[in-house]
């Protein structure tokens, strides 16, 4: 019974046991791959920072060629990179949007600054395409352009710095979330083989019993079967000649005295013959024996 009370208790604990694991297992793995998105995600804004970076570096390249050579084919690299700025910022803003306030309002001054940086690139190149290049080159003289360009660096330093501490920081998150996840996938893992080893083992050592208990059974039944087998012989044999001599005798008894016998002498041969008789269909009943009539003799 107790064995069975924990089989009864045991199966559905370790099926329970291997639902939780497996929602264990489920649940690291949405935790990994978050982590995992949040570093690309950080990975992905250094890259934007990059590109808006060298799209205004090479704007400016464009101009100082342009304002040097008056060969328009200098303009080049800057109307691509002026055309993908927009985009750029696009992008920063979005991938700032869950980001802190301080680097959000990092970001306005960044492109505050890349927007007074292409208003000053302009005017100096407006004024060497109208042939004012002595103006055009006092513009840049004035350091107006420089100093946009140090303070758009000294942001965009500021904003990669955070940025890359916080995917060193995701990307230790990710690491320490993969080792808790290994780690709880293989203990949960040994306990249910432990289990289900045990189980198992509860489960083979039960079967054991139950063939030894109807192997008993069988062994008892075969006993039980050769005590009724000589019941039935004994009760066939030496019992029905007992009954059928007490019969004869009984019957001989009232043909032959019964007149000599006293009212109660007679009434107990009745008795005894009638209760031969009676054994005698209760014999045939459990041997299975043909009837007989009141003498004992086969109908």
């Amino acid at each position: 019974m107790i064995r069975k009370a924990v089989l009864q208790i045991g199966v559905p604990a370790l099926l329970a046991l291997i639902a939780w694991n497996a929602y264990l297992a489920v649940s690291h793995l949405k935790r990994v791959e978050k982590s995992a998105a949040l570093t690309l995600e950080s990975f992905a804004l250094q890259v934007e920072l990059s590109g808006l970076l060298r799209d205004v570096t090479d704007m400016e390249s464009g101009q100082r060629g342009y304002l040097l050579t008056g060969d328009a084919a200098y303009l080049e690299p800057y109307t691509e990179a002026k055309s993908r700025i927009e985009m750029d910022f696009a992008n920063l803003r979005t991938g700032l949007s869950n980001r802190t306030q301080h680097e959000q309002l990092l970001e306005l001054q960044l492109e505050s600054l890349v927007k007074s940086k292409q208003a000053e690139m302009e005017r100096s190149i407006s004024l060497r395409q109208h042939g004012y290049r002595l103006r055009s080159f006092k513009l840049i003289d004035t350091d107006e352009g420089k100093g946009y360009m140090d303070e758009i660096r000294r942001i965009a330093s500021s904003l990669s710095s955070s940025e890359s501490s916080n995917f060193a920081r995701l990307k230790g998150e990710r690491t320490a979330a993969l080792k808790r996840a290994f780690s709880a996938t293989i203990i949960s893992n040994f306990v249910l083989l432990v289990l289900a080893i045990c189980a198992f083992g509860l489960i083979r050592h039960q079967g054991r019993l139950l063939r030894e208990e109807a192997a008993r059974s069988r062994n008892e039944l075969v006993v039980r079967n050769l005590q009724l087998d000589k019941l039935t012989a004994a009760l066939s044999g030496q019992a029905r000649s007992n009954m059928v001599s007490l019969n004869m005798n009984s019957r001989l008894l009232l043909e032959n005295y019964g007149g000599f016998l006293p009212r109660q002498g007679h009434a107990y041969a009745e008795q005894m013959k009638e209760a031969a008789a009676e054994m005698e269909r209760l014999r045939q009943d459990l041997v299975g024996s043909p009837s007989s009539n009141g003498d004992g003799r086969a109908a």
